[in-house]
């Protein structure tokens, strides 16, 4: 920096020297006379003139100075708007879900997934259990299920439980748009009561009873117990029929998977064996093949018979 303000200075000292020669060369010009002498050899310097050499030294060197700090200070506020412009445009990220709310999240679902099938298995236990239960007081010794109902047959005719008494009766109930186990159950019961009248000549009667009354109407049940046997009765009704019937017996059953007008019916799958005068004699699960099932209930006719004798 020392070297760069000495040749500075030098610089100026010749211009100024320059400008003080030429000053002095037009002074000696005459007003009669178009020659303008020449100067002389060794021109002596007018001291005087220097004096405001420092001045004009010291101002150029301080502009200087002003011009590095104003394109410095522009500089530095250009980086700083850059910085500033360049802190806006970043987008502003949001904070992602906690890892305590995703959590929170699957054990809601859970927690709701484990109480519909802790809720589904009481059902099932409460209907195993009424059946194994025995009711007390004038029929002692017989579980507490069956009861009144008021239904509609698959011709369209009104049917009580009255109406089948002096028969035994074996009930199923299911629904007619059920994919697969309900047709295995009615086959089952169908080629049951077939050997049952084969080997001992007796007539069982087999009913259906759906569970799912706002599809099955009278002429959908029609259609659907005459695949299977053209002794088996189809009975379905107002959905508040069907709910006491279905309380009745012991049967739990619910919409599952429902999707506007196709949907499922979870539901209780047994069959039910009653006696002519429409009580309860026993129960047979889907464990029960079409031998067990036939000979479980020849097994309950005899006994039946044996204690009426």
């Amino acid at each position: 920096m020392a070297a760069v303000a000495v040749l500075s200075k030098s610089t100026h000292l010749r211009r100024a020297y320059r400008l003080f020669s030429t000053y002095t060369a037009s002074r000696l010009v005459t007003p009669h006379s178009n020659k303008i002498p020449k100067p002389p050899l060794n021109p002596q310097p007018d001291l005087r003139s220097f004096t405001n050499l420092p001045r004009f030294l010291s101002t150029n060197t301080n502009a200087a100075q002003a011009s590095n700090e104003t394109v410095s200070d522009a500089q530095g506020k250009q980086s700083g708007d850059s910085n500033q412009s360049s802190d806006q445009g970043k987008p502003v990220r949001g904070g992602p879900i906690s890892w305590l709310s995703f959590l929170l999240l699957i054990a809601t679902g859970a927690g709701v997934i484990f109480y519909y099938d802790q809720e589904k298995k009481r059902h099932i236990e409460d209907i195993n259990a009424s059946s194994s239960a025995v009711k007390q007081g004038p029929s002692a010794g017989k579980a507490a299920i069956g009861g009144p109902f008021n239904l509609v047959d698959h011709n369209g005719r009104s049917v009580t439980e009255k109406d089948f008494k002096g028969k035994w009766t074996l009930i199923y109930f299911g629904f007619t748009h059920c994919p697969d186990i309900c047709p295995d159950e009615l086959q089952k019961l169908a080629a049951a009561i077939d050997k049952i009248k084969g080997k001992a000549g007796l007539q069982i009667v087999p009913v259906f009873i759906s569970v799912d009354p706002e599809r099955d109407t009278v002429e959908q049940v029609h259609d659907y117990v005459k695949e299977f046997h053209p002794k088996l009765i189809g009975l379905t009704g107002d959905p508040d029929e069907i709910k006491k019937a279905a309380r009745a017996y012991r049967v739990y059953y619910m919409k599952t998977e429902e999707e506007g007008s196709d949907y499922l019916v979870d539901h209780s799958i047994i069959m039910y064996l009653m006696d002519p005068n429409m009580e309860f004699v026993k129960f047979f699960g889907k464990n029960n093949d079409v031998d067990a099932l036939t000979e479980g209930i020849l097994n309950e006719i005899k006994q039946y018979k044996k204690a009426k004798a």
